[in-house]
């Protein structure tokens, strides 16, 4: 996974959505200690930075050493470069003991991983049994009719063929995702919850936003130019005069607390 989005880095740190800060108090609410955060995936740190400001100490993890050199650098956020899987004895060496974490998130990451090692691995390292899980990814971005609707054909016909497999759990909004914890308080499942992002594009910003995508980067790999002039051109009219857009990207969270496990 960590190698998928190693050439395009700066684009993921550039063009990748904030989380809007309504997702974090939601999820903060449902942890009835702020002490430590773990980001597992944290890329450059998005969701890192708005963790940091409710929880007194996050450790931000990610395989790709390329990702963490363009995170934000913050005080109470210890950045940890870790193997793709790491071994219980890893874990605890690079991240916390066991049943010591509060909080682990993954934002746009859990359908890369090999989610029954990790789960176990969750599970160990969370506080019993009120340690929260919260996982989310977001899709595609509405913007208008028009660029909606070139967006839509263009990921679906010519984009595609280039995602991993994997892709279809985002495609599906997280809802057929093997997820084994139970419903925080207050809650009668584990989601998706909806959240909404909202980030101002111009048009340069919308194609590199694209081009962080990594199934962009697969196709460039194969001798193809997704962007190319036709679809270019395509997303011109379809933005129209207007500078600068409105892009929404909805989030689906999944959600949920440890127990005794």
């Amino acid at each position: 996974m960590a190698d998928l989005f190693v050439k395009q880095a700066k684009e993921y740190a550039d063009a990748r959505p904030s989380y809007p800060p309504q997702l974090f108090q939601f999820i903060a609410s449902k942890t009835p200690s702020h002490s430590l955060a773990w980001d597992v995936g944290t890329g450059s740190g998005q969701a890192a930075k708005s963790l940091s400001v409710i929880y007194e100490k996050v450790i931000a993890t990610d395989a790709s050493a390329k990702q963490l050199e363009f995170a934000v650098k913050i005080c109470n956020v210890r950045y940890q470069h870790t193997p793709p899987i790491m071994s219980m004895a890893e874990l605890e060496e690079m991240v916390a003991s066991e049943g010591s974490v509060d909080l682990v998130t993954i934002a746009q990451s859990l359908h890369w991983f090999d989610m029954p090692t990790f789960y176990q691995q969750v599970k160990w390292i969370l506080k019993k049994p009120h340690g929260v899980i919260a996982a989310w990814c977001y899709y595609l971005p509405r913007v208008c009719d028009e660029v909606d609707t070139v967006l839509d054909e263009f990921y679906s016909s010519e984009v595609g063929p280039y995602w991993d497999p994997a892709r279809k759990l985002v495609d599906k909004l997280y809802g057929s995702i093997d997820f084994p914890f139970e419903p925080v308080e207050g809650a009668d499942h584990t989601g998706p919850f909806e959240f909404v992002t909202e980030t101002l594009m111009n048009l340069d910003d919308f194609f590199t936003y694209i081009k962080s995508w990594s199934a962009y980067q697969t196709a460039k790999e194969k001798g193809v130019e997704l962007l190319a002039e036709e679809v270019v051109q395509k997303f011109k009219l379809s933005w129209g005069e207007d500078a600068k857009r409105v892009a929404r990207f909805p989030i689906y969270l999944r959600m949920g607390k440890v127990g005794d496990a």
